[in-house]
């Protein structure tokens, strides 16, 4: 039986519980945005009857979104990392990763949140400025078929939602990772 130290005793159940938590509410978060945006985009894109349009669902806005979601994949595996390195640090002594491995391994989550949340913060800016543009727009737009784009609609909002729903995500495992670090740092120190 290896021995294990008091402060790594205290830190591998925060770590199991912490990249449990984290992994599966990116999960569900990630998968509900993923099908918001597999759904949204393609009838975006199609709805397009003129190349002048404002659409949220085309443009740079959809890009970070899809960054962002991209990065938020790169997390739900970071978080699975936190479950393994529990595993790793209750294991044989010579294969436990030191305190700066630790601290380094949930230092890079904190990074890809910060990138992730970026790109989904740069994501809301250009969405709600072309929804923006599409309110003032929509002004004094006489109904026909034509003129229907002009108008928010529907889909508009479910690119914001899906949007929103990654950023949360990002948020939910930055707050984890953060968590994690203090805990780490304190409870090697006492």
């Amino acid at each position: 039986m290896n021995y294990l130290p008091p402060s790594v005793e205290r830190v591998i159940p925060a770590l199991r519980r912490a990249g449990r938590i984290s992994f599966w509410t990116q999960v569900v978060l990630g998968v509900v945005a993923g099908l918001i945006f597999i759904f949204c985009i393609p009838i975006a894109s199609s709805n397009s009857s003129a190349p002048a349009e404002i659409n949220p669902g085309r443009g740079p806005g959809i890009f970070f979104a899809l960054t962002g979601l991209v990065c938020l994949s790169i997390s739900i595996y970071w978080a699975s990392r936190y479950t393994q390195l529990s595993r790793v640090l209750g294991g044989n002594s010579e294969d436990r990763p030191s305190k700066a491995e630790t601290l380094k391994t949930i230092e890079l989550g904190v990074i890809v949140n910060l990138v992730g949340m970026l790109f989904n913060l740069l994501a809301a800016e250009t969405i709600t400025g072309v929804l923006l543009a599409k309110a003032l727009r929509s002004e004094g737009v006489a109904f026909s078929p034509a003129a229907i784009n002009q108008l928010i609609q529907p889909l508009d909002i479910f690119v914001v939602l899906g949007n929103t729903h990654t950023l949360f995500a990002h948020f939910v495992a930055l707050t984890f990772s953060l968590w994690l670090l203090r805990w780490v740092t304190r409870s090697t120190t006492t």
